[in-house]
């Protein structure tokens, strides 16, 4: 006699389903193991907040200062109104008209001159056209002989008359220079002497000779005679 079997009893038709089921389970009961944790309740402490404590604590009343109102202020004096009788006279001032009219005679004004002052003009000895005349230079030919040999009559004189002496006397040794400046004004007179020196002593004799210079003829520019600035310089050797 065959035994009968039942298709749908045959358990090893669904085995990989199952066994893909258990697998699943089994992993996830494993992860779920390895990642459980556990807390020490004892250790824990999330502290304790009591609301009935702030909620009953007592705000004090501060007592409320009440300020006076300011005094009102005193009633105004009623205004007085004096009345002056008006018995001054005022004289009133009456202002003329000043037309002509046509009978009036018209005064004609003289003319009046007006005095021209002249300018003290300066120019240089470079470019003045005309230049001073150093005394014994009159009979030079042309401007540039006249400038020559008035630089050389200067510088002559002006060696003849300062005391080279001094500088040694003064403890100064080796070159000395004394630059010496003056102007020669339109009646041919030695002006504005400055000087610039190592020592005031030497100042003083440089601006002493230069101011001893003669009078000379004035430098002429356009016809007339104008200021001519002038600059010297004064070099000596000391020897030691």
């Amino acid at each position: 006699m065959e035994p009968k079997k039942n298709s749908k009893a045959n358990v090893g038709r669904n085995s990989s389903l199952y066994f893909a089921v258990g697998l699943a389970l089994m992993l996830f009961l494993t992860n779920y193991a390895i990642n459980y944790k556990t807390y020490d309740k004892e250790a824990i402490d999330i502290g304790k907040l009591d609301m009935e404590e702030e909620l009953e604590e007592e705000i004090p009343i501060t007592e409320q200062i009440q300020t006076p109102p300011p005094p009102p202020p005193p009633p105004a004096a009623p205004e007085v109104i004096e009345v002056v009788e008006d018995e001054e006279e005022v004289e009133e001032t009456v202002i003329e008209s000043t037309e002509t009219s046509q009978e009036e005679e018209i005064v004609e004004v003289e003319e009046i001159e007006v005095e021209e002052v002249e300018e003290d003009v300066e120019v240089p000895f470079a470019v003045i056209e005309n230049v001073p005349v150093f005394p014994g230079c009159e009979n030079e030919k042309g401007n540039n002989a006249k400038k020559k040999c008035m630089s050389e009559r200067i510088q002559r004189f002006v060696q003849r008359k300062f005391d080279t002496d001094l500088a040694g006397d003064l403890g100064l040794s080796g070159r000395q220079r004394i630059i010496v400046m003056f102007k020669i004004d339109k009646t041919g007179n030695i002006v504005g002497v400055r000087a610039r020196a190592p020592h005031p002593k030497l100042k003083q004799e440089a601006e002493s000779v230069v101011k001893s210079l003669p009078k000379m003829k004035p430098g002429m520019q356009r016809g007339k005679a104008v200021t001519v600035p002038y600059s010297l310089p004064i070099l000596f050797q000391v020897q030691d």
